[in-house]
């Protein structure tokens, strides 16, 4: 992992370059890896220049909006897979048909992938659930 090291006087970078930059960096980061790096930072600063309060109270309110995405993306992602779940409870052993016509079937079972709901149909093909399909 880099560190980059920047100053914000004379260099024009702007609050929101910054913010934008710490926020993909700690994005790729857990709790621990913030909590320790920011722990050897304190550890390891000049004494005589110690962090700015602002500079640490700007890191840690970036980390914490970061954190709060993250786990509001699971909360989605759960959310996401319980309405799929649903879906596939309310088609098994029903017909399905696609958008074009040209695949129809009973449905087997359904399993759910990153794209979404697939369905297996009684003669081994799979349709992905998607706007269009029709139940019957």
């Amino acid at each position: 992992m880099s560190v980059v090291s920047s100053t914000t006087a004379g260099t024009g970078v702007t609050t929101a370059a910054a913010a934008k930059a710490a926020t993909s960096v700690a994005s790729k980061m857990n709790a621990d890896t913030f909590l320790t790096l920011l722990m050897a930072q304190l550890q390891n600063q000049d004494p005589t220049k110690p962090m700015d309060s602002t500079e640490y109270v700007g890191q840690l309110a970036t980390f914490s909006q970061v954190e709060q995405a993250t786990k509001t993306n699971q909360k989605l992602d759960s959310l996401l897979s319980a309405s799929f779940l649903d879906q596939a409870d309310a088609i098994i052993g029903r017909t399905i048909t696609s958008a074009d016509g040209a695949v129809s079937g009973v449905v087997e079972s359904v399993r759910v992938t990153s794209d979404g709901a697939v369905a297996k149909l009684k003669d081994g093909r799979e349709m992905l659930l998607a706007s269009g399909i029709s139940i019957s």
